[in-house]
């Protein structure tokens, strides 16, 4: 693969318009810009991240974790771009380096906005609803394809739909973004028939065509006919989520006492040595406050990894560009590094991510979730239904719950769904089972 073509600026359902807007924002400030002012990324601010949205303490929500990702993200690409400008500045496309930082931190907003409520569950919950639940009896409705689509619902390719589907009376290409940007959330580029063991793939058959188009254009390099190798762009963007979720989530877990403080100094810690390490501890000897020395460590932390994966990018771009490059760039990155960072990975798994709220969160999600996803699918299934007719009159009109197949009717009510809050897939679950009225 090549840069020049990678880093492309058409624009999705406008390649007829395809020119220079001049002033002083790029078309990937623009992409970012339309992503920070659009409904569903501010949605994100009532979505759960990890532990339950907040009550005095303050915890991350997608919002505030996708901000967050975003701006690692950026730092990240900047850093790579600039290690790797010795290398091509006498190319007559090296500028074009220097737009990795707004490509990534664009994709790095838009990479979870496909995620329904209640966190990483609510995922599993849309699946199991068609493996597992009431949805079995629409195999026999749907291609083989579709109901892989269905059966591994995936954040990643929901997002991807999110930015690229033309919603009822939306314009031609969604949120119309660049061709860089799109590809760059793109984390598993191929469809679910090719589904990896967890069952996680990069778009749905409804946008095959689209995903095909987009990769092609850039050059992204097919292994077969429904998998492509990833564009480049998409490790800094994974790297930048993983070091934010992984991080800022036993932040959260100290702010809420589940982790205690000296614990977490000790793992945070465990990333440095030598002299460095003595003067951060020498740095906290002045410092009284927990949360203070916490959050010290954790930007010390970021630092560290931004520029330890913005190496290992750098030291295997060739294998990057040739579809080579195996696993993620945390991965790759020193020993010492690694260590560290597979400590905090294990202190999640066991103490933060089974913590008792967490797990009611996703208990109750689960439920909710399963109650809508059974009342909205019956009621497309069967709209001349009076109680379908009240339900649907209900739904924004921007989702084709009258769409001609079935496969259509089912993604408008997953699309329904996956859009909501927290709060609002709460309430209308309320509603539906008669525990809430209007001024009562």
């Amino acid at each position: 693969m090549h840069w020049d073509r990678l880093i492309c600026d058409k624009r999705l359902g406008l390649e007829h318009y395809h020119e220079n807007k001049g002033g002083i924002r790029s078309d990937f400030q623009r992409d970012y810009d339309r992503l920070i002012f659009s409904s569903p990324f501010r949605r994100l601010q009532n979505k759960t991240q990890v532990f339950p949205l907040p009550g005095s303490i303050f915890v991350h929500n997608r919002l505030t974790h996708s901000l967050e990702v975003s701006c690692v993200g950026k730092s990240l690409a900047r850093e790579i771009a600039t290690r790797l400008w010795s290398r091509y500045e006498a190319e007559p496309w090296a500028g074009k380096l220097f737009d990795m930082g707004e490509i990534v931190a664009a994709a790095c907003l838009a990479h979870d906005l496909g995620n329904p409520p209640f966190g990483h569950s609510g995922e599993k919950t849309i699946a199991t609803f068609f493996s597992e639940g009431k949805g079995q009896y629409l195999k026999e409705l749907l291609t083989p394809e579709q109901w892989n689509d269905l059966t591994h619902f995936e954040g990643n390719a929901n997002s991807f739909r999110w930015l690229v589907h033309q919603f009822r009376g939306r314009r031609r290409g969604g949120f119309a973004m660049t061709y860089s940007t799109l590809m760059s959330i793109v984390k598993y580029p191929y469809s679910s028939s090719k589904a990896n063991a967890k069952g996680k793939f990069g778009y749905f058959t409804s946008e095959k065509e689209i995903f095909t188009l987009v990769a092609d254009e850039l050059g992204m390099l097919r292994v077969e006919d429904d998998r492509y190798c990833r564009h480049p762009l998409v490790y800094p963007v994974e790297a930048a989520d993983d070091i934010c979720y992984q991080v800022m989530d036993i932040e959260d877990a100290h702010k809420l006492k589940i982790v205690g403080t000296q614990e977490v100094i000790d793992l945070f810690l465990g990333f440095f040595e030598g002299e460095r390490r003595r003067h951060m501890e020498e740095v906290m000897q002045g410092v009284d406050d927990p949360n203070e020395k916490i959050g010290y460590l954790r930007s010390s932390i970021v630092g560290l990894l931004v520029e330890e994966c913005a190496k290992v990018f750098v030291d295997n771009e060739e294998a990057i560009l040739c579809g080579t490059f195996e696993g993620c760039l945390i991965d790759h990155v020193s020993t010492r590094v690694k260590a560290a960072y597979e400590q905090c990975a294990r202190l999640a798994s066991s103490r933060i991510y089974r913590a008792s709220d967490v797990v009611d969160v996703d208990l109750a999600g689960h439920q909710i979730i399963t109650m809508l996803m059974e009342k909205l699918v019956d009621a497309v299934m069967h709209p001349e239904l009076n109680y379908s007719q009240l339900l649907l009159s209900q739904v924004p009109h921007q989702y084709e719950v009258q769409a001609a197949t079935s496969f259509e009717k089912i993604q408008a009510v997953i699309d329904h769904i996956s859009g909501m809050t927290d709060v609002y897939a709460l309430d209308l679950y309320r509603k539906l089972n008669g525990m809430s009225l209007p001024a009562v």
